[in-house]
């Protein structure tokens, strides 16, 4: 039996308890004789209800009128419902136009209703739409069980041929990179040959003061054009090598650091 109060709303001038009876009958399908509900007329001008806030059990609007009550008059049907509370709007209208159910089902889904459906029944002349209000409050919370998923178990028999890593390598693989040895010409940070030169340098510079290079170098002269260019542009065995460029056939003059050796 239903328990708990039931708030009918109209429109009309006078509502009989008798028929906001047989509304509640074809809601709940069950007896309600005993039910004492709460009748308000001509509630199309109201902006809110005269009813404490979660304290209904069932709310029916009875209305002849298409755009009776507003969204601000859904809210308030949803403030005055206990979660899990239902609601049913009973259209009276002679014509029920399809838009009109889609208007009342939309208002309905955007106050926070579920479960909506258009009911239709010999005892109702016209149409009826039941909604229901969620069981949760707003702001309520709760926590999400996710499902444990446990790793695959990968069983290794004891007889299971397994391979040797070190049997995948060469005997190129397990040679160690031979690196340049550190006093080396070519990882110096001079350009001079260092002791124990290997590269050929020294022997270049031997060439060099040879040419008896002074503070003057008279007329110098090149094999392959490029010697006045500069280091970039001189050949591995250039006796220029070190000199700033010059112009071929000109003097060509060195400054004293130049002469100075390298601490």
């Amino acid at each position: 039996m239903l328990q708990g109060g039931v708030l009918a709303i109209t429109d009309n001038v006078v509502l009989s308890l008798n028929e906001v009876l047989n509304v509640v009958r074809v809601v709940k399908n069950e007896a309600v004789e005993e039910i004492n509900p709460m009748i308000v007329t001509q509630a199309s001008s109201l902006s809110s209800l005269p009813v404490d806030s979660l304290s209904i059990d069932l709310v029916t609007l009875i209305s002849k009128s298409s755009d009776f009550s507003g969204d601000k008059l859904f809210e308030e049907f949803s403030r005055v419902l206990k979660p899990g509370g239902e609601i049913f709007i009973y259209q009276t209208s002679d014509v029920a136009k399809e838009t009109v159910k889609s208007s009342l089902e939309r208002k309905l889904l955007v106050t926070g209703f579920s479960d909506i459906q258009v009911v239709q029944k010999a005892e109702i002349q016209s149409f009826g739409i039941k909604g229901k209000k969620p069981a949760w409050k707003i702001g309520s919370s709760f926590s999400l069980k996710k499902p444990v998923k446990s790793l695959p178990k990968v069983q290794i028999a004891d007889d299971m041929d397994l391979i040797d890593e070190d049997s995948l390598l060469s005997e190129e693989d397990l040679k160690k990179p031979q690196l340049p040895p550190v006093g080396d010409c070519e990882v110096g940070s001079t350009r001079k040959a260092c002791k124990n030169c290997t590269c050929g340098r020294a022997e270049e510079e031997e060439k060099v003061q040879k040419l008896g290079v002074t503070m003057d170098l008279e007329n110098p002269k090149s094999a392959c054009g490029n010697c006045g260019l500069g280091d970039a542009f001189r050949c591995g065995t250039c006796p220029y090598k070190g000199l700033p460029p010059f112009k071929l056939g000109q003097k060509v003059t060195l400054s004293n650091n130049f002469l100075a050796a390298d601490i």
